[in-house]
């Protein structure tokens, strides 16, 4: 480097900085190692901030509460795309300084992307070091072996930080080091970074096994102990969806190797919906996603199994669109699936991370096709059961993820996913220690909240169930029963005006449990989950040739899902729009639901929260009573 450029190089780090990014611990199962060479060649990545980001809010309510002259008025990706574009002010002034810190005009020329989200260029780990204010080191993963260059924290001017959203790497455990040496090999994983890997936390719990749905038939009139289509129908009021004009269809994500098997549909569907027999969800695949029958069992097709047979039979004859996605060696993430249903999210906010989702074509020779970026049919509804912890990623990295569903939103989709199955802890019932801020056995610590259930662009669902002995007439209860349903409140998103008032009302009026602010955040300015609950407890479903009893938020969020995919094609006949975002008109309704007023959702050697008239961080607003939802959104616009 050149003399002139080592001095504005030091002029320029001498400009005043602030905290950009912090970690608070070390990921679990890293550990940190030596200082990089301060020579070594990294690939920065500068994520520009979106203009008028801050103001999605108001946008996705302008369009999404009932109250608006705009309700329904959704948008256009090519809206959607214009509106969150970074500003030419912003590229300018992170260019400017760049070039003030001494990095060489001739090295920014076509740095910027093609999306205009981001900045890429190579520096050394010196130069980035003086850049951030910071020091790098190597950080090595126990199990896998894997190294990677990271930092606990970095700062940037303070006229710099309302232009970018983050800067990798730093936190985000996202770069390797280049290397010049011939006869490098790339680092195979250990393990599927797959949502639907078996042994996942937010997958469905396995009770009992039948030989067969037949053996069990005599008793599906306590629905208390088996739950079946016929069950959720009374105890939801769905109505028939007498129509199938493909406008509506419900869209189901399932992860590789999760996988159903088109066998268990058939027995199911010749007990429960008989003239659905042979028929196959629409795949839709993703990055290689394909229904695998190689791997069997409950731990590979528990989860497809019981969400294609209950929303498929629920919301028959609306078809049912299968996302799978990623191939059956890397597998796949949530961000995945949302690069394939919008190009410019594969670079937005300067792109996926390459620990957290798949890179294809697949390194280790699975798929060997492109990445998806665009191109897969966005469906109206879209059902998840799959969930991280909200520990497991970086604050950053959530919001990338939850802006791409607000985007979703203003296009008109209802997007839903599980709140978790351990109540106030997280998958597996892990909890966070307060001293070393690592997953413990769940006995004690901090609680452990899920996402995207906290991310306050979806519809998070809790779990109820009928409780023993009762009828499809009684009220329900919380979820106790091999589950207990995920709830709280986040430490990464604030609360969002929608539901200011539930939640104030709640903490005012029914919170006396007095947890420590380190264990959860109580004071209103955080956003609660679930949204809404339906039954999670006793279904049946054909799994693997045999009939078993599963339990879970898994099936709760494709039953609610179904719903509501029947109620905008009730609109649709109308000529009406899709509900598009849910959670406003919820808030605003709370009558449309049956509240759930019993039961608690334990965790991390406490009670958890507890069920009470009104919103609660147990089961939400309650269940859906779906002819009030049905009448009431069939006036809308």
């Amino acid at each position: 480097m050149q003399l002139t450029s080592l001095l504005a190089f030091a002029v320029g780090s001498l400009a005043a900085h602030v905290l950009h990014e912090k970690r608070d611990y070390i990921p679990n199962g890293w550990e940190k190692g030596e200082r990089v060479q301060p020579h070594a060649l990294v690939p920065m990545r500068i994520a520009l901030t979106q203009q008028n980001i801050h103001q999605i809010e108001n946008h996705l309510l302008d369009v999404s509460d009932p109250t608006s002259p705009n309700y329904g008025e959704h948008w256009s990706p090519k809206k959607v795309a214009e509106t969150f574009a970074p500003s030419e002010e912003t590229r300018n002034t992170v260019f400017k300084w760049l070039s003030s810190s001494g990095i060489e005009e001739d090295r920014l020329a076509g740095s910027i992307s093609q999306s205009l989200g981001w900045i890429h260029l190579d520096v050394t780990v010196a130069e980035l070091e003086a850049l951030l204010q910071t020091t790098y080191h190597k950080y090595t993963h126990g199990l896998s072996g894997k190294v990677h260059v990271a930092t606990d924290a970095y700062y940037v001017p303070a006229h710099i930080q309302p232009h970018i959203d983050f800067i990798t790497p730093t936190l985000h455990f996202d770069a390797k080091i280049h290397s010049n040496k011939p006869g490098n090999e790339l680092e195979k994983r250990a393990t599927k970074s797959s949502l639907g890997k078996p042994g996942s936390g937010s997958l469905p719990k396995l009770g009992r096994t039948f030989q067969s749905i037949q053996s069990v038939f005599q008793q599906l009139k306590n629905c208390s102990d088996f739950i079946t289509p016929v069950c959720l129908e009374a105890l939801y009021l769905i109505p028939p969806a007498f129509t199938n004009t493909q406008q509506s269809p419900l869209g189901i994500v399932e992860y590789t190797p999760q996988s159903y098997l088109q066998d268990d549909l058939n027995v199911f569907f010749a007990n429960f919906s008989k003239h659905q027999r042979q028929k196959t969800p629409n795949l839709i695949s993703i990055d290689g996603g394909a229904p695998q029958t190689s791997e069997q069992g409950f731990g590979f097709n528990g989860e497809s199994d019981l969400d294609l047979e209950y929303a498929m039979t629920l919301a028959n004859p609306i078809s049912v669109d299968l996302y799978q996605v990623g191939d059956d060696v890397e597998g796949a993430s949530f961000n995945n699936f949302l690069d394939a249903l919008d190009k410019s999210y594969c670079t937005f906010k300067g792109g996926d991370d390459p620990v957290q989702d798949a890179t294809y074509p697949d390194p280790f020779g699975g798929y060997q096709g492109p990445q998806e970026c665009g191109g897969a049919a966005l469906t109206k509804v879209i059902s998840t059961s799959y969930a991280y912890n909200e520990a497991d990623l970086t604050p950053f990295y959530e919001a990338r993820q939850c802006d791409e569903y607000a985007k979703l939103a203003l296009m008109g989709t209802s997007v839903l996913y599980s709140s978790g199955d351990y109540g106030v802890a997280g998958n597996g019932g892990t909890c966070i220690d307060p001293a070393t801020g690592q997953y413990n056995d769940g006995s004690s610590g901090n609680f452990n909240p899920s996402f995207p259930g906290t991310c306050p662009s979806i519809t998070s669902v809790g779990a109820t169930q009928i409780a023993p002995g009762n009828s499809v007439r009684d009220a329900e209860v919380a979820c106790e029963t091999i589950i207990f349903s995920g709830g709280g409140f986040a430490r990464n998103f604030a609360i969002p005006s929608y539901q200011k008032s539930a939640v104030n009302s709640y903490l005012k009026n029914h919170y006396n449990f007095k947890y420590t602010k380190a264990q959860t955040d109580t004071s209103g300015k955080a956003r609660g989950f679930p949204d809404v609950s339906a039954n999670g407890a006793n279904y049946i479903v054909q799994v693997d040739g045999e009939a078993a009893l599963v339990f879970g938020t898994s099936a709760s969020t494709p039953v609610f899902a179904a719903i509501i995919s029947i109620i905008n094609e009730y609109r649709n006949v109308l000529h009406k729009k899709p509900l598009g975002f849910l959670n406003p008109l919820f808030y605003a309704h709370p009558e449309f639901f049956n509240d759930i007023t019993k039961g608690n959702n334990p965790g991390c050697g406490t009670a958890g929260f507890a069920a009470v008239p009104g919103w609660d961080p147990v089961t939400g607003l309650g269940t859906p009573d779906s002819l009030k939802i049905l009448a009431f959104a069939l006036g809308l616009p």
